[in-house]
């Protein structure tokens, strides 16, 4: 008896592990690793929408907004997310924008409400990178103000940043830390802003501009600064970050292999034990 329960053991194993690696090569990378999360802040960029309040998958996330004000990032779920935003009080149902935003694992955005008036409000998001070399200090600009025109960024007499537009955010600029004047011109008004600023080694500076030309709220310059030391994964704050799985690869790989391999070894095993065993 002892002997048949043997036999039949050496029959189904080897097909058992098949069907294991089989289910472990299939199963979608989602489903064996948590799903992960985003870092997102909000900026209010709209002179047309005064306060307001924020809420996220109809829930508020920020009330009585300001404008030009940036939050700190969030950790946010990755996927996406209905984002609308109402006026100050007013409750959900008032929202003047309504939108759809999707983030991915590990990574960090900023999402700007903009718009200068009722038929042109909405949303516009940035992907952010915060990674830093070793003691230097970094700088993005915005260009969030609707009628400021393509503007030009100077500093030390040289252009570094030219006809950034409308809706669009510059390349960053790695600056060993110290105090900069960065002189912002407007191309097609032909006027100069400067924006004085002192730099932190490992830190990375957003400079929002946002506001109207000759305009209320009038056009000014928000800066906002977050350490680049390392911290979330893929943000750009982490130089050691390692690289992730695109959703829907395998899930280990070499472990599947591994177990269909051995079962492949175990069938052959069994195999020529039986074809021995029957010989006698």
């Amino acid at each position: 008896m002892r002997r048949n329960a043997l036999l039949a053991y050496v029959k189904t194993a080897p097909i058992l592990l098949c069907v294991l690696a089989l289910m472990v090569w299939l199963q979608p990378a989602g489903r064996a690793a948590a799903q992960g999360n985003a870092l997102v802040r909000v900026v209010h960029a709209s002179p047309a929408a005064g306060n307001v309040d924020v809420f996220v998958d109809g829930g508020k996330l920020l009330s009585n907004f300001t404008f030009g004000t940036v939050t700190d990032y969030v950790s946010v779920a990755a996927g996406p997310h209905r984002v609308q935003v109402a006026p100050a009080g007013k409750g959900i149902d008032a929202a003047v924008i309504n939108e759809t935003v999707s983030v991915d694992a590990d990574m960090a955005y900023t999402v700007a409400a903009i718009g200068d008036s009722a038929s042109n409000l909405g949303l516009q998001a940035f992907v952010d990178n915060n990674q830093l070399g070793s003691g230097m200090a970094k700088v993005r600009v915005y260009h969030l103000s609707p009628n400021a025109g393509p503007v030009d960024i100077a500093a030390g007499g040289k252009t570094v940043i030219s006809g950034l537009t409308y809706k669009n955010a510059s390349d960053y600029l790695s600056v060993p830390p110290g105090s900069y004047t960065f002189n912002v011109t407007a191309t097609q008004a032909n006027a100069t802003v400067p924006v004085s600023a002192t730099l932190q080694s490992g830190m990375v500076y957003s400079v929002f501009a946002v506001g109207l030309y000759k305009g209320t709220p009038e056009l000014k310059f928000v800066v906002a600064a977050v350490s680049g030391v390392p911290g979330m994964p893929n943000t750009g704050s982490d130089p050691n970050a390692l690289p992730q799985p695109a959703a829907g690869s395998p899930v280990l790989p070499w472990l599947a292999g591994l177990i269909a391999l051995l079962a492949l070894l175990g069938l052959g095993i069994g195999t020529r034990g039986l074809i021995a065993r029957r010989r006698r």
